[in-house]
This record gives C-alpha cells, structure tokens and sequence, in this order.
C-alpha cells in the first residue's frame, strides 16, 4: 500500500507531497499554468481540481500551490487521490514518452544578462555554491532556485515551486543566499530576484 506525506512549506499557499519514491530522476520541472501542465498528465489532473496555480516537480516530491481563497482542506485529499492514482498506476509522468530530466527553458528561463567570458571563474564558484549549498535548502522548502546571470557584483536568481511568491523569498534570497554569496565570493556585492 502506498501513502503519500505531506509538509508544508514557508510558504502558506504552497504544500510538499512526498510520495517516497523518484518523481524526478535528474532535474525539476516547474508548471505555472493549466497550459503548461498538458506537458504532463500528472500535472494537468492537478490543475484540472480549478483550484491550483502552480505544480512543481522535484526530485522526490511534487508541491502544489493553491488558488487565492482555495482550502487545503478539501483541496489536499483531491491531490493525493490524484498522485495515489498516478504513483500506484505507474502512468509517465510526461506525455509522448519520458521527457524526465528535460526541463524547457521558458520565457522566465532566459538569462537577465549575459554572462561575461572574464567572469567566468566567478561564475562556476557561484554555481557551485548554489549546487552545493543552496539549492538542498531550497528543495526541503518544496521549491528551486535558478542562475540566471551576473553582472558588475550583481547575481540575478529565480525561485521556483513553493518559493516563488513565498512570504519569505525575499529574506531567503537577501539574508541567506546574499550573504553566503558574498562570503565565499567577493566578488558578488548583492543577489536580485530575476
């Protein structure tokens, strides 16, 4: 018999559900409209509730987040039903075979500015960092972070899944991620949210 836990998330609107088996086996994928999750059968049973904007894939959990005004009570029920059905089916996770680890650069996606060849170095130690040290924090929130350029001391980054739109993004990027940043690489003077 399967169970699917559930946690919450920094943010209100958002809940973690851990099916205790891989959604993803390399990457994440984000959903932020009905449109988007027809890429997905899992993803599209979850926005067709009519009370769910965002769906995001992690590697071992997907998070929800739930209309203005939605109730978690009746909309988290719905949620699992649909993940037990999909999980103990064994149905693909994407249509038209296993697009699994592909994850398609959207219009959010693009780099806010172009990185420069003698920042390079920077570069990968920032990624590094964010490999490393940021984005396991992140993912236990329900959420990801993505690069998405630096320029003059700047460091441009999205979030994604629960921390996209999350209260406490902003504190997240600014106190914890900045400041990990500009110790480890003194060449990063601030983090903007891209």
């Amino acid at each position: 018999m399967m169970f699917i836990e559930t946690e919450t998330t920094p943010n209100p609107a958002s809940l973690k559900f851990l099916p205790g088996q891989p959604v993803m086996q390399s990457g994440t994928r984000e959903f932020p409209s009905p449109e988007a999750a027809e890429a997905s059968p899992l993803a599209q049973a979850i926005f067709d509730t009519g009370e769910v904007v965002n769906v995001f894939y992690g590697w071992d959990f997907v998070t929800v987040t739930a209309a203005p005004g939605s109730d978690w009570g009746t909309l988290k029920p719905q949620v699992v039903a649909i993940l037990l059905d999909h999980f103990v089916s064994e149905a693909p996770l994407f249509a038209g075979g296993s697009a699994d680890g592909i994850s398609v650069p959207g219009e959010d996606d693009a780099p806010v500015v172009e990185d420069k060849e003698e920042d390079a170095e920077t570069i990968a130690a920032i990624n590094e960092l964010l490999e490393t040290r940021v984005r396991p924090a992140v993912a236990s929130d329900g959420g990801d972070i993505a690069y998405r350029g630096f320029s003059e001391g700047v460091v441009y980054l999205s979030l994604q899944g629960a921390c996209s739109g999350c209260p406490s993004s902003t504190a997240t990027l600014k106190h914890g991620i900045e400041s990990l940043l500009k110790h480890y690489v003194p060449e990063v003077l601030e983090v903007r949210a891209a």
